[in-house]
């Protein structure tokens, strides 16, 4: 591999060193391998002439302890790359000249060990430096043949061959440079590759980790393989050993089966049993080789509280234009409809200005009622002990209605505290009581309030009357503003109770009950 800079600290400069370590490792194989067929001269195992005498292992010796010393050295001091490479060529150009020398000249099959050299160095080293190791080697073998020449006789051949090896020499090195250059060339492709690729999973991790929706993996036989930290919430994924989805949520690991079976594209709602949320999930498959499923997870009730902010903020708008647009008028329209009534004595024009009058109080309680839907989100909580505030607010509502007392009824279990803000209790409370008086029978228990504690924190307030009970067909309206069955009714009060109890974390509901209607309230005990 070819380095592109002498520093010793760079992007690639750890891979270029261990490509020098491994090139000195081979020619401390190569002196090792000479040096024992020195060693073991005259036998079968020898490479060199019987008529070198020692020479040869002197020369393999210094070979070997030059090899020894470059590979040893390399580990502690890595500085001047280029010129421990040149060294080192240098050294090999040298010792196997000599030892070619020795064995006869290019005949004994040496220069071939020189044209490996010369390989590994156009691998390791740079452009001009390959060819300055090629050139150094030609004139090494030329100047053997040339002295060879001059002291005893030699055939034209022998030069012919000297040509041929030389031109061997640069060959291998301009072929070993251009190799190198490619193999730069991808690793630099490769990890401009790897950087964006690296880049993109991090923006795409953080991405799925701040998403608001959960995300998870799973294979097709419904194990979490991967999943974000939201997810991890909705579900309460824990154990690695144990993610499999229906250990998590069985209504999930239905629909993921009926989804496997049937590829429906319709979302499934389902509620998580670790942390109670109703979620929306939604099954894609993926083209991945294990035929991956992707799971998003949407929470409801995130879903639900805004789509509650959009509304506030179109109530607001409307309830500003309100105040000016429609209070001002009304107020004209009553006190012109209260003059005329004091100056008219036909009863026929008396009634008529009577439902005048009445029906602008109706939409000037409509009014206020909006107005104060719009402030619903004024919420100061604290905790109100239902024993005590309860009795007081009935009694309050007894007296502004003229209602026997004895028509509402107490039942406490527990503690009975709910955390809430008390002007919105009060308000509260009064809707459900003038609801439950408007449809009860009006006798002594007719209207039952029924308040305990219901467990982890949670506490019930039921409001029941003994009237007929709401008809099934219209359980999903009574909730819905401006609904009303009766003729003076604004159809905004259960809303507005509604909206309120969530402003304080809290729910109301109709529920089933065996005579009437049972609305109830379910609210925190603290924050």
């Amino acid at each position: 591999m070819a380095i592109s800079n002498d520093a010793s600290a760079g992007q690639f400069a750890e891979m270029h060193w261990k490509s020098l370590q491994y090139f000195n490792l081979y020619r401390f194989c190569i002196s090792l391998l000479l040096f024992l067929s020195s060693v073991f001269h005259p036998t079968s195992i020898s490479m060199f002439s019987p008529d070198s005498g020692s020479r040869h292992l002197v020369i393999t010796t210094l070979y070997l302890l030059a090899t020894t010393f470059s590979l040893v050295g390399l580990l502690y001091y890595r500085r001047r790359f280029n010129m421990q490479l040149s060294l080192c060529v240098l050294v090999d150009v040298l010792a196997l000249t000599l030892l070619m020398h020795l064995g006869g000249g290019l005949r004994s099959g040496l220069g071939v060990l020189l044209l490996v050299n010369l390989a590994g160095a156009g691998l390791v080293g740079q452009g001009r430096l390959v060819l300055f190791y090629a050139a150094l080697a030609t004139l090494a073998a030329l100047a053997e043949q040339s002295y060879r020449a001059i002291v005893s006789d030699i055939e034209m051949v022998d030069f012919f061959q000297a040509g041929l090896y030389s031109a061997g020499f640069f060959a291998v090195a301009i072929s070993a440079r251009l190799l190198a250059q490619r193999v730069i060339t991808n690793e630099e492709l490769a990890r401009q590759r790897g950087v964006e690729l690296k880049n993109q999973t991090l923006v795409g991790q953080r991405v799925i980790e701040e998403m608001q929706d959960g995300v998870l993996v799973l294979d097709r036989t419904g194990w979490v393989k991967q999943h974000n930290p939201r997810a991890e919430q909705l579900l309460g994924l824990g154990d690695p050993s144990e993610r499999k989805l229906v250990n998590y949520s069985t209504e999930l690991a239905r629909g993921f089966s009926y989804w496997c079976e049937h590829s429906s594209r319709e979302s499934v709602l389902v509620r998580a049993p670790a942390s109670g949320m109703q979620l929306r999930a939604r099954f894609i498959a993926t083209d991945s080789s294990e035929r991956d499923v992707l799971v998003f997870l949407e929470d409801m009730g995130r879903l639900q509280e805004q789509a509650r902010q959009l509304k506030l903020a179109a109530l607001g708008r409307l309830t500003a234009n309100i105040a000016h647009e429609i209070r001002n008028p009304l107020s004209a329209i009553n006190h012109a409809g209260e003059l005329l009534s004091e100056e008219c004595s036909d009863q026929t024009t008396k009634r008529l200005l009577r439902i005048i009058l009445d029906n602008a109080q109706r939409v000037e309680r409509i009014v206020s009622d909006v107005l104060e839907l719009g402030r619903r989100d004024r919420a100061y909580r604290e905790q109100i002990d239902l024993r005590l505030a309860l009795p007081i607010l009935v009694e309050e509502y007894t007296l502004k209605e003229k209602m026997d007392a004895g028509v509402v009824q107490f039942e406490f279990l527990g503690l009975a505290v709910l955390y809430f803000d008390r002007s919105h209790f009060h308000q509260v409370l009064w809707n459900l009581l003038g609801n439950a008086l408007r449809h009860s029978q009006g006798k002594p228990g007719s209207i039952r309030i029924k308040a305990g504690d219901a467990g982890d924190g949670w506490v019930d307030l039921h409001v029941i009357d003994d009237g007929k009970g709401i008809d099934d067909s219209l359980r999903e309206q009574v909730f819905e503003p401006f609904f009303t069955t009766h003729s003076r009714g604004t159809g905004l009060g259960l809303y507005i109770a509604r909206e309120l109890c969530e402003a304080n974390g809290a729910r109301l509901e109709l529920t089933d009950s065996e005579s009437g209607a049972d609305f109830y309230i379910s609210g925190r005990t603290i924050e």
